[in-house]
């Protein structure tokens, strides 16, 4: 069996919250995605030195789009999950979905 890859809470959102948009967005994309559905608003460090991590660990990767106009030439990079990031979030899916089951009769389902 291969050694699980370990993923933080935080971590695991940003990996979602690319997904949400298409599994193909900008920092300015990303962070607004966690801000509406994870009410968290983030710096911009914390949000790069988590997908530095992300990327690091093999998850995500990131290409960059030309500048337009808008950006004043200015490139963008766009950050899209591997098939190791999929695999991942399905794993990290399965155990969550286990422990609140275990945990349901408490919790009231």
């Amino acid at each position: 069996m291969a050694p699980r890859r370990s993923i933080g809470e935080f971590e695991q959102l940003v990996l979602l919250a690319i997904l949400a948009r298409g599994n193909a967005c900008s920092a300015i994309e990303l962070a607004a995605e966690l801000e509406e559905r994870a009410g968290r608003s983030v710096s911009r460090g914390a949000l790069y030195g988590t997908i530095e991590r992300l990327e690091g660990k093999g998850l995500l990767t990131w290409s960059i789009d030309e500048g337009d106009i808008a950006r004043s030439g200015h490139p963008r990079r766009h950050f899209t999950l591997t098939p190791e990031g999929i695999t991942v979030l399905r794993d990290k899916r399965a155990e969550l979905t286990s422990f609140w089951e275990a945990a349901g009769a408490w919790l009231g389902r």
